[in-house]
């Protein structure tokens, strides 16, 4: 009898191994992903047990993406898996990000002297001769492969403006912008450059980019189910959107499609007080998931990408991101959850989005480097969302804000809820923008909370023209969090990530320190 159940058990076990597919340098991850669809389509022996795409290290360069579609999907017993090999890199990557080049001010940033929303333009002070004499080669009638920009700092967004035409009246330089990012900047209320502010005018630069589009995206799950990705590196792609429409943003990142504040009869029946009207577009993103369930991103890196990372854009449930690298991110290492965009008016407060990602889980990754071409991006990024974990990771180097759960901007119950932010560390935040925090929420979202993150001052950001930063900001009308043991340290001088802290250092965050903006009545302090 023992003797039976050993050779049956053995049996089972070579019934259950993986079928491997193995694709070499120089081969195709098209091809490989191909031959997994016809095995599930014929229902071949060889699923039995998984099938494993195994990328031998080396670099994959994509003219155009991977796409894994409702065909290509595993089952709980049967997953596809697409992994590298431990202690190599087997590198999913597209091409080098566009090149900038600050003309002026050499470092930093310049203040601007006016922002005139009737004659749609900019008023700066007059760069110098030698700087002022090479603008004009890069404006839209030069045959240049280079376009001149403007990048504006708006408290907690930027816009990237084309320039359409500089004139100089002495001291002061007059710029025009091309559309349709001139009418989108000058006709939406918020955020718009302060001039006369708390602590200075906004904000500019001017560069040139290259005119030249590259690959935006490496892999795209649509509809594919049970599929887990390991120890893939992605690597290298553009960002096209500026080269050709500019880039002028509502929040988080997320571009204006078309904007205008309401001039008579202001407030809607949801928001009395409501004066915009917003449609936005989701950033483009180097892996996306969407119509999925059970998707799963393990020891992955992601670097150099000219946008969002990776992003679970729609209809996602029980998908993990777990113990992966995201350092030198153009836009959001990790976004998720509707963002209410077109054709839905953005501040609306929906009921049937936040239950079309669920069961996100984001443990255990460091991230670093975000919002490298577009500041007001950042680390983590969830709209719309519920039973979201988002734990144990290691968050540095923002220029806007570090974690950010909830929007809508809405008291209203939309679905939003039981949502955990807990044990994550988060420094180096809110480096440009202000208005911003280490972990920042919007709107009501039940059964929530925010719990033993360790979260450093925020950085002391050298434009801002507010004093709006906050270890934790409960921004407009957040509720149903509890919060709950999380603490700070006082050093300027902290290392990457926070690094090793000695508890002695460390402190519970004051109640000075989290930023409210009209907070609903559920909220908890602990």
């Amino acid at each position: 009898m023992k003797y039976r159940l050993t050779v049956l058990l053995l049996f089972v076990s070579l019934l259950s191994q993986a079928a491997d597919i193995i694709v070499e340098p120089g081969g195709s991850l098209h091809d490989a992903l191909r031959q997994a669809r016809e095995w599930r389509r014929t229902d071949d022996s060889r699923c039995i047990g998984g099938i494993n795409i195994i990328v031998k290290p080396g670099r994959y360069y994509m003219s155009e993406p991977l796409f894994l579609r409702p065909e290509d999907s595993g089952t709980a017993s049967s997953p596809l898996t697409i992994r590298g090999e431990e202690d190599a890199e087997a590198i999913i990557c597209g091409d080098p990000r566009q090149q900038h080049t600050q003309l002026w001010p050499r470092k930093g940033m310049e203040r601007m002297i006016g922002f005139d929303t009737e004659k749609r333009t900019i008023t700066i002070p007059t760069p110098p001769k030698e700087i002022l004499s090479s603008l004009t080669s890069y404006l839209p009638n030069s045959a240049t492969p280079k376009l001149l920009e403007m990048v504006v700092h708006q408290r907690w967004a930027i816009a990237i403006l084309r320039v359409k035409a500089i004139t100089v009246h002495g001291d002061s330089t007059v710029v025009t912008f091309l559309e349709p990012e001139s009418r989108l900047e000058f006709e939406h209320p918020w955020p718009q450059p302060v001039i006369g502010g708390e602590k200075g005018n906004s904000s500019f630069l001017l560069r040139t980019s290259e005119k030249s589009d590259g690959i935006e995206q490496l892999l795209v799950i649509d509809g594919a189910s049970h599929v887990y990705v390991r120890n893939i590196t992605f690597e290298n792609t553009c960002w096209n959107r500026p080269l050709h429409r500019g880039h002028v943003t509502l929040q988080g990142g997320f571009p204006l499609v078309d904007a205008y504040k309401l001039k008579e009869h202001e407030g809607l029946p949801w928001d009395e007080g409501l004066e915009n009207q917003a449609w936005i577009e989701r950033p483009v993103s180097a892996v996306s998931v969407s119509h999925a369930k059970n998707v799963v991103f393990c020891d992955c890196t992601f670097r150099q990408l000219g946008c969002t990372a990776l992003d679970f854009v729609d209809d996602t449930e029980n998908c993990t991101v777990r113990s992966s690298t995201f350092d030198g991110i153009g836009g959001t290492a990790i976004m998720a959850g509707s963002f209410a965009e077109s054709p839905r008016e953005v501040h609306r407060p929906y009921t049937d989005l936040a239950k079309r990602c669920k069961g996100l889980r984001i443990h255990d990754n460091h991230i670093s480097r975000v919002g490298q071409e577009d500041w007001g991006a950042v680390a983590i990024g969830c709209g719309y969302v519920c039973n979201a974990e988002i734990m144990y990771n290691t968050v540095t180097d923002c220029p806007y804000s570090g974690i950010c759960v909830g929007w809508g901007w809405t008291p209203h119950d939309t679905g939003m809820g039981q949502n955990v932010i807990e044990g994550n560390r988060v420094s180096h935040y809110a480096t440009c923008l202000y208005d911003a925090g280490g972990i920042y929420t919007l709107s009501n979202q039940p059964g929530s909370v925010i719990r033993d993150n360790i979260i450093s001052q925020p950085s002391p950001a050298p434009y801002a023209t507010n004093d709006r930063a906050f270890c934790i900001y409960l921004d407009a009308r957040t509720d149903g969090y509890t919060v709950i043991n999380n603490k700070t340290i006082d050093s300027d001088a902290l290392p990457p990530g926070l690094g090793s802290i000695d508890d002695q250092q460390l402190r519970l965050i004051r109640r000075d320190e989290i930023g409210d903006n009209h907070p609903g009545a559920s909220l908890v302090f602990q």
